[in-house]
């Protein structure tokens, strides 16, 4: 599945210069050294966070997208170091397990 797929599923494109990326996994976490160092190559990252820390573990992990859960809102000026750094952002307004079990089954 790529990521321009989850568009048609509920989530909202925030910052999408690569829709084309392919997804393999799922990876859900907050803190951002644990993350970067279990993440793999084309996860949806879920998360909480909106720093632009987040940026650099998503670019660093080379993870296909992040998906900010629960409704949570990005700064914009994240959004465009996003956009400068080719880093998927998607928004779900679902809580994080439901963003998960949905994405999982939208895999499978």
């Amino acid at each position: 599945m790529k990521v321009s797929d989850l568009l048609a599923h509920g989530f909202e494109a925030v910052s999408l210069p690569d829709g084309e990326r392919e997804i393999d996994g799922v990876y859900i976490g907050d803190l951002l050294s644990w993350v970067m160092g279990r993440a793999q190559m084309d996860n949806a990252w879920i998360t909480i966070m909106t720093n632009v820390n987040v940026i650099a573990v998503a670019s660093l992990a080379d993870t296909s997208c992040v998906i900010l859960a629960e409704g949570v809102e990005m700064p914009a000026d994240l959004v465009e170091t996003a956009q400068q750094k080719e880093v998927n952002i998607l928004v779900s307004s679902q809580p994080i397990y439901e963003t998960a079990v949905q994405l999982a089954g939208l895999l499978s």
